[in-house]
């Protein structure tokens, strides 16, 4: 008679190793989100820009007093600090900025609203995309500056001109960063997309418009670069009156005056601006997308 055995039972251990093993999976898929402790913000985020900036005020004031050159060259940074206290005196240096930073976001929003859709027609239609593509690329590889001239000859020391200048260098940046981010978005999200009912323009809004955020995102903070300097370039070049006193013409200003502490406090001034409008607009978009995608903690 021939024996039956039978087979040895799986221990019940293994059951748990595998749920502990998908547990750990899981938890390496999610993101730990926990705010930071205040002191630790102020040390890891505030502290390192706060030591940068002492650092170059140090080496500025160094270089000063060894008198590497004439002080009409290299004023002391008191002279560029008594600058900004005059200006604040005479009520003027929130309307310097925000001349320069309203026609700046004004352009940046004006060129979002057409380069999203352009970006979407040349990644999704391939005879645009032949027939456009390599002049996006070379427009984004254009300085900004060059059409100035040309600008002014159209439209005439206006705000026409402006907008001008700040569409034809930020509308190829937002553009290409669209196509840059559908590019990397995998076939597969598509095809369920298609399988869902998600076609057409609902297919961009809710399937690869959202996947191809990053790349979007990383195109918008290009472009809103693209948008200040171009708009800094047209106010050095097409400054008038009528146009009011921003931050290009007011650097202009003090060039031709020879005040050189009013030229590095317009420099700080633009560079001060164009930080800011990245930490407090983008930086945080920026964050926040990536996180919900997994790729950052809270603490970056």
């Amino acid at each position: 008679m021939a024996s039956t055995e039978t087979p040895p039972s799986r221990p019940a251990a293994d059951s748990g190793d595998l749920a502990g093993l998908e547990a750990g999976l899981d938890a390496l898929d999610t993101v730990q989100v926990r705010r930071q402790p205040l002191a630790q913000l102020l040390v890891h985020k505030v502290l390192p820009p706060v030591l940068a900036v002492l650092l170059v005020l140090l080496v500025w004031k160094l270089l000063v007093l060894a008198q590497v050159t004439d002080d009409y060259k290299l004023p002391d940074p008191s002279a560029v600090a008594d600058s900004l206290g005059e200006l604040w005196r005479r009520g003027t240096l929130f309307d310097i900025v925000w001349t320069s930073v309203s026609r700046g976001l004004l352009g940046f929003l004006a060129a979002l609203a057409l380069g999203t859709p352009l970006g979407l027609l040349v990644a999704r239609v391939p005879f645009v995309r032949a027939a456009i593509g390599p002049i996006l690329s070379g427009l984004q590889s254009l300085p900004s500056v060059a059409w100035v001239p040309a600008a002014v000859i159209w439209l005439g020391i206006t705000d026409a001109a402006m907008y001008a200048v700040i569409l034809l260098g930020a509308v190829p940046s937002i553009a290409n960063g669209l196509v840059s981010g559908i590019d990397q978005v995998p076939p597969l999200h598509l095809r369920a997309g298609r399988t869902m009912g998600a076609t057409g323009w609902r297919g961009a809004r809710y399937v690869l418009l959202p996947a191809a955020l990053p790349g979007y995102i990383a195109g918008l903070k290009q472009g809103w670069a693209f948008s200040w300097r171009s708009l800094m370039a047209a106010e050095l070049i097409a400054s008038s009156p009528e146009l009011g006193l921003g931050l290009g013409q007011y650097l202009e200003n003090a060039r031709t005056d020879s005040d050189m502490p009013g030229v590095l406090l317009g420099i700080l001034l633009i560079l001060f601006v164009g930080i800011a409008i990245d930490l407090i607009v983008f930086s945080p978009l920026e964050r926040r997308v990536l996180r919900g995608r997994g790729l950052a903690t809270a603490g970056r």
